[in-house]
């Protein structure tokens, strides 16, 4: 076996989507000749955690850790936050505080490339000396946070060891950067970095076809991309047991960047015009659901209709998916969103319950979901459309033929995701000089 040190943040018990990617790599690399080594945190700050993400951690895999610094709970017993709350300020808060801005404009400025920088110094002088007792023959980071992507860039600079570049997000140009209030020098420090990183990587992957080309824009080489994917582990012990219920559901984090309000105002119409609609509707949310869509939603009078779940694990956001009558999938609201493709998507095209995503027609998610065939997609603020294809499902849901049949899913699937992973591990130790 040829061993790849894994450098990432996000491991179990960590929740949420940003875990499984590593997760699912370490899972099936075995099967294509690596052997994974994972570096992770000792004490991180994981505000979501799933214990069920365990099971997907191989056996007798070699996992080192190594203690992190972390600004957030300082940052909470200043600004007054619980112990529960979101620990970045960026994304809480619609009115935020003078504590509030002046910790995202600290965080921007001074925690860079972001507050998990503390843990790069530590982490290369432990894992330098790790790697001269116990050689890899490549290395693999993933990031954000991009305090991996740095960690990566200095061991390979240092010790000649061929390294590939994952991102999930962009760096400088997600839709996320302009919030943290970063000025021209730190700016230019963030750039700098980015730019190291594309020169010292072997090979650069990332997440979806239009954030590759964007990268290739700013200077990056040799991009190639590896989809999030689906498990098909995670649905063998599962049972679909379709909702009675018209049920409209969303397992995730729900921001005010997402904020579907066109559709909210389509439910609220239908249960005047569609005699029983009002009775059987039934909007989840699972997850994180922001104040604002919480005030659209009582706005269109539709609390009747609403089931907050709450944070659940994965385990159940499957159970939700699978039994849905219709799977909404709104995309960010933000320039870069043609290539921003939720983790969750390809779970939903693997369960075979119709999607509806928000989002332009244009985007890598409405390309997937065509050629699947398993929904469609139309723009936020597209009323007609929005309404013309609930009531198709409403209609269909009545008559107990609401179903889709997917198809040419199976190359998304998080085995055949890791098998391009490996053969580009395998591309950057063949070429490297």
């Amino acid at each position: 076996m040829k061993r790849v040190l894994i450098i990432s943040y996000h491991w179990p018990p960590s929740g949420g989507v940003g875990v499984l990617r590593c997760l699912k790599f370490s899972k099936y690399l075995r099967q294509f000749g690596w052997e994974p080594v994972v570096y992770i945190p000792m004490n991180a700050n994981y505000l979501l955690r799933d214990d069920s993400n365990r099971k997907d951690i191989p056996d007798n895999i070699e996992i080192l850790r190594h203690s992190i610094r972390e600004p957030f709970g300082l940052f909470k017993l200043v600004s007054g936050r619980k112990k529960d709350d979101p620990a970045d300020p960026v994304h809480v808060r619609q009115k935020k505080s003078f504590i509030d801005n002046f910790a995202i404009w600290v965080r921007g400025n001074f925690f860079i490339p972001d507050a998990r920088c503390l843990w790069i110094k530590p982490s290369v002088r432990y894992l330098k000396r790790y790697l001269k007792d116990h050689p890899v023959e490549a290395i693999f980071t993933d990031g954000p946070p991009h305090t991996n992507t740095v960690i990566g860039q200095r061991l390979s600079s240092e010790l000649g060891i061929p390294w590939l570049a994952d991102f999930q997000d962009p760096w400088t140009q997600v839709d996320y950067y302009k919030l943290y209030k970063i000025g021209k020098l730190a700016d230019r420090r963030h750039k700098t970095l980015e730019q190291k990183a594309f020169k010292t990587a072997r090979k650069i992957t990332i997440a979806s076809p239009s954030w590759a080309s964007e990268l290739e824009k700013i200077g990056a080489c040799n991009v190639g991309v590896i989809y999030y994917g689906y498990d098909e582990d995670d649905f063998r012990e599962l049972q679909q047991k379709t909702d009675t219920d018209f049920t409209i559901t969303h397992a995730g984090q729900l921001g005010q960047d997402r904020n579907p309000e066109i559709l909210f105002s389509v439910l609220k119409d239908l249960k005047e015009e569609l005699p029983t609609f009002g009775e059987k509707l039934k909007l989840n949310l699972a997850g994180n659901v922001d104040l604002s869509v919480r005030r659209s939603i009582a706005q269109n009078g539709l609390q009747p209709n609403f089931n907050d779940i709450g944070f659940v694990n994965r385990q159940k956001a499957l159970t939700l998916t699978l039994d849905a009558q219709l799977l909404l999938l709104p995309l960010n609201k933000a320039k870069n969103v043609k290539g921003r493709i939720p983790g969750k998507l390809y779970e939903n095209i693997r369960s075979g319950r119709p999607v509806l995503c928000l989002g332009p027609g244009e985007s890598d998610v409405a390309v997937i979901l065509k050629e699947c065939g398993a929904g469609m997609c139309t723009g936020y603020d597209d009323y007609d459309q929005i309404k013309k294809y609930i009531k198709q499902r409403y209609a269909l849901y009545l008559k107990g033929e609401n179903n889709v049949s997917a198809r040419r899913f199976e190359k998304y699937s998080n085995e055949n995701q890791t098998k391009i992973l490996s053969q580009y591990l395998n591309q950057i130790i063949t070429n490297y000089v």
